[in-house]
């Protein structure tokens, strides 16, 4: 391989390892406020990762059937972790291929441990030394799966953000448009 490939590998490993890291924090601190915002900046970066992974020419594993790096990490502990800590949030609804547009009930925490099993598998075979077979599983996954699953959540998440943001509350409105209904009334008429 060349100067350039190996640091494409270097940096989708370092992007997968960044995640996996933060999303584990994340989920341990169990601060509700800012893991929405966090949530939304990992995925948009590991998502980057995808990006290039699918952009690229298919990677092709040495092998016809991958080596066995071990067992999957357990990961449940992480997502009862995240469903705990997004609460009402943590359900949402997307459409998964919009060419064949069916509605997928969801849940970010879900999604989430689905990402980081599939890119956790990736990263076992990379520090096993075995390259070739990580950038063809987090490129095949990615396109396969956990792609579409973090750009369903980065919509969640940023929708969540919208709402955080834009959304206000009935009785301020009504009293933005008292005062606003009171200022026309007592505006001189315009004349003609």
């Amino acid at each position: 391989m060349s100067d350039i490939d190996i640091r494409f590998e270097e940096q989708i490993a370092d992007s997968v390892t960044s995640f996996l890291v933060a999303v584990r924090e994340i989920a341990r601190e169990g601060n509700g406020q800012q893991a929405v915002s966090l949530l939304l900046l990992e995925i948009s970066q590991v998502l980057l990762a995808g990006a290039r992974l699918g952009a690229q020419t298919d990677f092709s594993p040495r092998e016809e059937f991958q080596p066995d790096v071990g067992p999957e990490a357990d990961i449940d502990e992480l997502r009862l972790r995240l469903a705990e800590m997004l609460g009402g949030v943590d359900a949402y609804t997307f459409v998964f291929d919009p060419y064949v547009p069916e509605v997928v009930e969801s849940r970010l925490s879900d999604d989430l441990a689905s990402i980081a099993i599939d890119l956790e598998n990736g990263l076992r075979h990379f520090r096993a030394g075995n390259v070739d077979e990580a950038l063809w599983w987090w490129q095949f996954s990615y396109v396969n799966s956990w792609g579409n699953l973090a750009g369903a959540a980065l919509n969640a998440l940023i929708t969540v953000v919208a709402h955080d943001r834009f959304d206000t509350d009935f009785e301020a409105d009504a009293d933005q448009l008292e005062v606003a209904d009171e200022m026309l009334e007592s505006a001189p008429a315009a004349q003609p």
